[in-house]
């Protein structure tokens, strides 16, 4: 016996309106076209954004009149079918609710085989009537990039017309162009199939940037790990990324990108080359500063997007508890090595060849603080000139030093720009010789000059003590 049914169809005008809040960002919007342009077998992209008129155009192999109507149409793709290994879409939804998150009114223009063709979606138009009516659109040559269009071969301008939900995106290119060139490094790098991939905004050539600055020799790749998911191979490469005191400050500062070290740590999840999520530990690990120089590349097939919850907007993903498993084994050996830049440079507090001004004491309840070494040459000197009572004034000076450290703003700034403490500089080289002359001035025997040349104060300005005069 068959079913009774009856057809009930959506409120088209509710519809759209729902649609269009998948959560894009403009950048990520923008990826999203730039991802069938690529697809496409663009070999460059221009991005033309002024006065609040945006435009994207390729010199892709473009589409015909049957082709532009078919991109058209939402959900042109099954997502379960297996995909070309270039192709980085999946829903057939992207060109889409990427336009429609920004705009009202999505025109495509493209040309194949020297023939143009042109298409409409206007929400607007759509609303009024409530029925998915595609416009023909007629009036394509004042479009922004027509006229390079017209010059091309074959390729397709996709612009963005009516934009109610960010009328100021001439103020967010910045950002636009940071993002596109992290996303998309790998085919700015040369990755694609025609060669390095030109993308430029307002004819400006963006360029691209590896977040894991592997051309600097002190950048640490450590082995590629493999796993098998679903007998497909995903590929897991960690870096440790060089300590600042290896950098200038501007390169320092590039690295650490405008979300920061802290932020930026973790995975940088790679889809056929294309960065989808990066700077995410998924949950598995807690962000730390003594991990903030590791971050790791995963490399997965377009064929595995189920696997590892990918979604339409292609910025968020959620591994399975199997690839979770493995990724917690990855974790645990990169952190061990990742911290070492930062607890290798704390234990030389402990260097015995080094009488320091600090010192790291251990207390009897398993917990550490950080106290004034009085034993120190220039501390038992002063105290030797004191009176009891300036003793005790000067023990609780000591003392007082010692509990107000203030270490959230140490570690404040040395997470935000260590490259720009000095903190060596509140005593001059000036002062240190002038404290030589006097100290050899005293008369000190060969044992007490030893013990003063011991000191950070000659150590770290290679100054010799027993040859001032």
């Amino acid at each position: 016996m068959s079913d009774i049914h009856e057809e009930i169809n959506p409120s088209v005008r509710n519809f759209i309106k729902s649609i269009r809040d998948f959560g894009y960002t403009f950048e990520v919007a923008v990826a999203d076209i730039i991802d069938n342009s690529i697809s496409a077998g663009a070999s460059r992209i221009s991005i033309h954004c002024l006065n609040d008129v945006f435009a994207i155009l390729d010199n892709g192999i473009g589409m015909n009149e049957n082709e532009l109507k078919e991109c058209m149409r939402l959900a042109s793709k099954d997502p379960t079918l297996e995909r070309d290994k270039k192709d980085l879409g999946r829903f057939g939804l992207g060109l889409k609710t990427a336009s429609w998150s920004q705009c009202k009114r999505l025109t495509v223009i493209s040309k194949k085989d020297y023939q143009v063709s042109s298409r409409c979606w206007d929400l607007d138009y759509i609303e009024k009537h409530d029925k998915w009516l595609l416009l023909k659109n007629k009036e394509i040559d004042n479009k922004p990039l027509y006229k390079e269009l017209e010059k091309l071969k074959s390729g397709t301008l996709v612009v963005w017309g009516n934009l109610d939900r960010n009328k100021k995106i001439t103020d967010s290119l910045k950002k636009l162009r940071h993002h596109l060139a992290l996303v998309f490094h790998r085919f700015m790098e040369g990755a694609g199939r025609f060669g390095k991939l030109q993308i430029s905004i307002n004819k400006n050539p963006i360029i691209p940037f590896n977040p894991f600055n592997e051309e600097h020799p002190a950048t640490q790749e450590i082995q590629i790990e493999k796993i098998k998911i679903n007998n497909r191979t995903v590929s897991i490469t960690p870096y440790i990324l060089p300590h600042h005191s290896k950098l200038s400050s501007q390169e320092y500062e590039r690295y650490a990108t405008d979300d920061g070290y802290i932020k930026s740590q973790g995975f940088y999840l790679y889809r056929e080359n294309r960065i989808l999520i990066y700077g995410t530990w998924w949950g598995l690990h807690r962000a730390t500063d003594a991990h903030k120089l590791v971050r790791i590349r995963v490399d997965i097939p377009n064929s595995l997007d189920t696997h590892w919850g990918i979604d339409v907007k292609k910025s968020t993903a959620r591994p399975t508890p199997e690839i979770k498993g493995e990724l917690k084994k990855v974790i645990k050996q990169i952190t061990v090595k990742g911290s070492k830049p930062y607890t290798g440079r704390g234990n030389k507090i402990k260097d015995l060849t080094v009488e320091r001004f600090w010192q790291l004491k251990q207390l009897n309840d398993s917990k550490i603080r950080f106290s004034i070494n009085k034993e120190h040459p220039l501390i038992k000197k002063i105290n030797l000139n004191l009176s009891k009572d300036e003793k005790k004034l000067f023990k609780t000076l000591l003392n007082g030093l010692e509990a107000y450290i203030p270490l959230d703003a140490i570690q404040a700034n040395l997470q935000s720009r260590p490259k720009e403490i000095h903190q060596e500089s509140a005593l001059s080289e000036n002062e240190i010789v002038e404290l030589a002359k006097k100290l050899t001035e005293l008369g000190m025997s060969e044992e007490e000059i030893q013990e003063w040349t011991k000191t950070e104060l000659f150590k770290n300005n290679e100054l010799n003590l027993s040859n001032e005069s």
